[in-house]
């Protein structure tokens, strides 16, 4: 440290349209991280160019990281910036042999996934046992800032609150619980669970692997599907059957905003795209036996045909168009079959014991995975509360809405992310009562994050507000978590996405969480309460 100049990186997305859009961002956020590091008379030396041919200037590949990482003194304290999303893969070889204090700096602004993607990287570190400090802010010039920057330009660390975790005491769970938990826990271990796999990886999140040995000790096991192989059952599914679930969900109301511009627009071609990709999944997933699923989409499927979160939403809904196989039988009757976005095989261990143990209480199991993607104060019922942005690009089951599949629509997937077009399904989350979660590896050993929270409801003007610094393509929630604040939040997260379900009418939302705790305890994952 005492020569008092850090070696910057940032990491960037792969797709050439999200680096070139995001680059003005990333600028900014540099100068301003610049600036409160002169502060205290640090200097930045940033280790990659502005690539002239590219436009932009971020490490947009595994194979330049590493060539980037190379010319780095490993000893030197290093800064991860990070305004856009990013694959942590990109610089994670150099991250793992680096020696020197390591921050990763995000920037609290809700335009691009800059804080989703810092969380993917601070979740990857921490999988791959590589020490780390963390940073985020709106400008660089705030108090909890500017005490965490200097703290690490003397120290190499920084201190972060985490009074707000204790261990999950599978003690204090009444026996009866304790019981019901143990059988859901005990069937899943002797029948085995198989888990569908279209690909492994997407968009670099080392993070959301899960190593098979360690799934294994879970009952679950991998079944390893390619995406090309659902694409080439798509071109099997009939037009006809691809219509009978497009008509399935305009007879329920659901909202389909088509133009007729592929490029720009959502086309009627693009849905019944994504018709034959729901109805392709679900008979691979009954073929190979998976009891949950997970699509990759990104690269692949990408370049091929149009997106894949219609399908995901409607997998993760128990009311959803009924597929049948070639003879005639319905398939996955009366179920969702849970799917986990982005093949986060973390978020597909969560999605599968929720889903299952809600139905077993009697509760509604529909949930999905968000990403933590921005948040602010706002007055909820005459008193300020941070409330979270949780938002993913359509893995949200219409039951999460108002009014079921007609409090729905689905909007163009932005092009600069979706070159093929595609639909979401978005909506506003209804206010209620949430379980959230989230599943990770440090140590070498599965662990689970669980808390309580609610998703409330925000005016009219303010969901729109949010939704346009963000994606309003998107479905959200509204989330408020209790005894979390935003910084303690930030600080644990060990990922970009977080769980989701609801606890529906008097059924108490602590006794939900404990019971689903005392099952994965009882599955052999570490459990942690969050804020309560």
């Amino acid at each position: 440290m005492e020569n008092k100049q850090v070696v910057l990186v940032c990491s960037g997305d792969l797709r050439p349209s999200a680096n070139l859009n995001c680059w003005p961002m990333q600028q900014k956020m540099e100068e301003n991280l610049a600036l409160a590091l002169d502060r205290y008379g640090w200097s930045v030396h940033r280790a990659h160019g502005y690539n002239e041919e590219k436009g932009h200037g971020f490490i947009d590949y595994q194979h330049v990281g590493v060539k980037v990482f190379r010319e780095i003194n490993n000893t030197r304290p290093l800064i991860v910036a990070e305004s856009v999303w990013q694959y942590s893969h990109h610089v994670l070889a150099g991250l793992i042999a680096h020696h020197g204090p390591i921050l990763v700096v995000a920037n609290w602004d809700g335009t691009y996934p800059g804080l989703v993607g810092a969380l993917n990287l601070t979740g990857s570190l921490t999988k791959a046992g590589v020490e780390y400090s963390f940073l985020w802010s709106r400008d660089f010039t705030d108090d909890f800032f500017q005490k965490g920057l200097q703290e690490w330009l003397e120290t190499g660390e920084v201190s972060q609150d985490y009074s707000h975790v204790s261990r999950f005491n599978i003690e204090s769970v009444s026996a009866d619980d304790h019981e019901l938990a143990a059988d859901l826990a005990w069937r899943i271990l002797k029948d085995r669970v198989i888990m569908g796999v279209f690909d492994e990886g997407c968009m670099g999140m080392f993070n959301a692997i899960v190593p098979d040995a360690m799934i294994h000790s879970l009952g679950i096991f991998k079944e390893r599907l390619s995406q090309s192989t659902l694409y080439a059952r798509m071109l099997t599914v009939t037009d006809a059957e691809a219509e009978a679930v497009l008509n399935w969900l305009l007879e329920r109301g659901m909202h389909f905003e088509w133009g007729t511009d592929p490029v720009n627009e959502l086309t009627r071609e693009h849905t019944l795209e994504q018709c034959r990709m729901y109805i392709a999944a679900v008979r691979l997933a009954a073929e190979f036996g998976c009891d949950t699923i997970g699509i990759q989409y990104q690269q692949g499927l990408k370049d091929l045909t149009a997106a894949s979160d219609l399908v995901e939403g409607l997998l993760n809904n128990t009311t959803r168009p009924p597929v049948y196989d070639e003879k005639g039988n319905e398939l996955y009757a009366g179920a969702a079959l849970p799917h986990f976005n982005e093949v986060d095989e973390c978020a597909g261990i969560d999605g599968y014991v929720t889903y299952h143990l809600w139905r077993e209480l009697g509760l509604d199991g529909d949930n999905t995975l968000h990403d933590l993607r921005y948040g602010e104060n706002f007055i909820v019922d005459g008193r300020e509360e941070f409330v979270w942005v949780f938002l993913i690009s359509g893995a949200v089951p219409a039951s999460h809405f108002e009014g079921g599949y007609a409090g729905a629509k689905s909007l163009r997937q932005p092009p600069m992310f979706f070159k093929k077009g595609g639909g979401t399904l978005c909506g506003v989350s209804r206010p209620g009562k949430i379980v959230w979660s989230r599943v990770y590896i440090e140590d070498e050993q599965l662990w689970c994050d669980i808390g309580t929270g609610r998703a409330v409801e925000l005016p009219e003007e303010e969901t729109q507000r949010r939704w346009k610094m963000t994606d309003p393509q998107w479905p959200i929630m509204h989330g408020v978590l209790d005894g979390v604040s935003r910084d303690q939040m930030m600080a644990k997260h060990k990922a970009n996405h977080i769980q989701v379900v609801y606890v529906d009418g008097d059924f108490d939302v602590r006794r939900a969480a404990e019971i689903k705790a005392a099952t994965l305890e009882t599955l052999g994952i570490k459990v942690n309460f969050c804020g309560i």
